[in-house]
Order: C-alpha cells, then structure tokens, then sequence
C-alpha cells in the first residue's frame, strides 16, 4: 500500500526520509529544484535522537570524522579587543557542515532516484494517489508526496495554501557566505555588535574556508526570497557603516561569492503536517528558525519516525500521518521556543550589549546553558525501532 513516494526537496529532511523509505521496503523518488546537490551551508548539530538515528544509518563515525571543532563564540569590540567568551562544546553533540552532512546522507541513499533541475508545477489527488505535473518531466502518479523543500515550501504553498499564513517573522533577517580562511581566531565563532546589527567569522580548524555571518534587525521586508541582487544590496547598506576593520572585506567576500545565502529569521507554525496524500516534514512544516540550532536534529528524526509510521501502519497514509505528528510535534515544540539566542547574539541596545558580555564572563551562565541542555536531552523519548507491518 502507498509505495511510490514522491520527496520534494534533496536537503537533510529529503535525503533522511528517501533512505529509510527505501530501507522499509517502500519507493521513493526526490525532485529536486537544483541542477545539483547543494552542499554549502553553515554548521550543524547532530545532537540527541539525531546522534541515534545516524547511528542507525551508519553514518556517525563519517559524521564525527568531518566534526567541526569550533570552540565557542568570542564577542569582540571595534578594536578587535576580545571582551567576553562562552563555549558552546557539548559532549552530546556533533556539528558539522550542512554540505558535508548532505553529502553523507546522498552516499547512504545512493539507490534513490533523484531528478535535479526540476519541481512540482501542480499536483491533484484523488482516492488513489496523486497525479504530478512538473515544471520539465512528464507527469506521473505518486501514492504519496511528501514535502521537505525548506521554509519557502512550493509543496506547501500547492497543497495547504499561501506562505503568509504558516511562516511567522522573527524580526530579523540573516546572511552568510564564504570568506577568507585566514579571518578571525581559529576555532572560534568571531562576533562583533552594533545594535540591532552581527557581524561574524565562524572559523573551524577543519576546514580552510571561513564563513561570514550578518544578522540585523527589521520588520518585514518586501522582497523576493530568489532576488539575490537585492539581498546581496540589502546586506552592503546595513553593514556598510560598521567600525570594525575586518567587515570590509567580509562583506566584499560575501557578495562576490556564488552561494551567498540570504533570508529573513522565520518560523513555520501549522496545525497539521498532512493534508490528503500529501505530508510536510524540515523545515517546510516547522522550520524553528536558524537561532534555534535545531535544523538538522529535527529533521533527521522527523523524517526517521515518519518513514517508520509509514511501515508500520503498512502504507496506510491517514494512520501514519497522524502518528508521525503526534510522536514529532513535542519536540518541535521544544525547539521552537529559541529563548534569549537572538538577544545573546544581537541585542537591540548599546546597554544590551554590555549586559550580555557582562553575564557571558559569568562562570553561572555556563553552568545555566548546561543544565539546559541536559534537561532537553532527558525529555527526548527512546526513538522505536520501526518494522514494516505484514
């Protein structure tokens, strides 16, 4: 029952769910907008039941392999001074580049389908499956189509309706892109603030390439997710300004490089994954925002438990559709409350600013963010293991 499986999206979600679709038994095949695996991106925590579900695909010891090893992050002044530093180490947890991430994941699933440079142009269900019409590939029938094309969903935006109504601003917008390997200290996440406005080195003793980070405060902006020139002119005009030396050539790197990625800080919020025989699951059905860190935990486990509901329900869509939301929805929850991350990262006044190094030197915060993240790990349940039901 419901074995073609039609994936949207070739990212961290999409890969995960095609590979253990593939492993119960089940057919997926992935579109996928780009001509080709993205694999840029920043840093990524594998932490928790994520940390269970890679072992599970083999992949943890690939995934250690290719860790980052970024210390912490230092905040600086416009002299370069540092003035505060905490660690972010967590025994618990794995970062690692989202590219080297995907990468991994598209070795694991190397028996899936994957057609590049196409995507959904319409979609119709009926009490059968879906009929699919893409933008270049003949049309064809799916028993399902699942969704895993990030916070700017073309699935969700055909199958539950307009951006504006599940996509929550979060009064920031953010860039990153490649720079210099030689800027900023060495295993460290650089920070300089003015308020309401980030600029950031992330350096990582593995790898030879830094990446230059800009978050600043806004409204809402009327612009085209896709107009790369108008972001690229957005980002210049808010930082152009800035006091400290190295955002000069920071922002000449990022807007001379080929994957500069811009967007607004977003959070997805919607009563239910599922509509018919169509699913979300990433970011395109609760994208928690990149201040959260908890992109890639939440969908390599989501995408673990909707496979696994989908053979255990036998392919029986409306059971495992309603399962997968009940067991994944807490911990979405969870993630989607980012606390105080945006006011450490970008405080909105010169005075936030001091009181944020302040409480940084303190020795409580560290032992506060400790305590944090072992309660969150102790209120992760035992992920199943999943057979496909008879």
């Amino acid at each position: 029952m419901n074995e073609r499986i039609l994936i949207s999206g070739a990212g961290i979600a999409g890969l995960t769910l095609a590979y253990w679709l593939a492993r119960h038994g089940l057919r997926p095949t992935i579109v996928e907008r780009a001509p080709e695996l993205r694999t840029g991106g920043n840093g990524v925590d594998v932490r928790d039941d994520a940390v269970t579900v890679a072992e599970r695909m083999g992949l943890m010891n690939r995934i250690r392999e290719l860790a980052t090893d970024v210390n912490g992050m230092k905040f600086v002044d416009a002299a370069d001074r540092a003035v505060a530093r905490i660690s972010i180490r967590e025994t618990a947890s794995v970062e690692i580049m989202r590219g080297d991430l995907v990468a991994l994941l598209r070795e694991a699933a190397d028996d899936v389908e994957i057609r590049f440079g196409d995507s959904i142009r319409a979609l119709k269900q009926d009490a059968h499956g879906v009929t699919v019409a893409f933008e270049r590939a003949p049309v064809r029938r799916f028993d399902l189509v699942i969704g895993a094309d990030g916070m700017h969903s073309n699935l969700r935006r055909l199958a539950f309706g307009p951006e504006e109504r599940f996509v929550r601003h979060k009064d920031h917008y953010f860039a990153f892109a490649n720079a210099d390997g030689r800027l900023g200290e060495d295993r460290w996440v650089t920070m300089f603030n003015t308020p309401g406005k980030m600029t950031g080195i992330y350096r990582s003793g593995t790898h030879t390439q830094a990446k230059a980070y800009f978050i600043f405060r806004s409204e809402r902006l009327n612009c085209d997710h896709r107009d790369i020139a108008e972001h690229k002119r957005l980002v210049a005009e808010a930082f152009a300004d800035q006091p400290w030396q190295p955002t000069r050539g920071l922002l000449e790197a990022a807007l001379a490089d080929p994957d500069f990625y811009f967007d607004a800080l977003g959070q997805v919020r919607m009563d239910s994954w599922s509509n018919g025989r169509t699913a979300l699951i990433g970011d395109a059905a609760w994208c928690a925002s990149p201040a959260s860190g908890a992109g890639a935990e939440l969908a390599l486990v989501g995408a673990y438990r909707l496979a696994g509901e989908l053979a255990a329900a036998g392919g029986d869509h409306r059971v495992a559709f309603a399962r997968y939301d009940a067991v994944h929805r807490p911990l979405v929850d969870r993630k989607q409350q980012i606390g105080p991350n945006l006011r450490l990262m970008v405080p909105r006044t010169e005075g936030g600013r001091r009181v944020r190094d302040a409480l940084v030197r303190l020795p409580l915060m560290k032992a506060v963010g400790g305590i944090e993240r072992r309660l969150q790990s102790r209120a992760a349940e035992t992920l199943p293991v999943y057979r496909r039901a008879a």
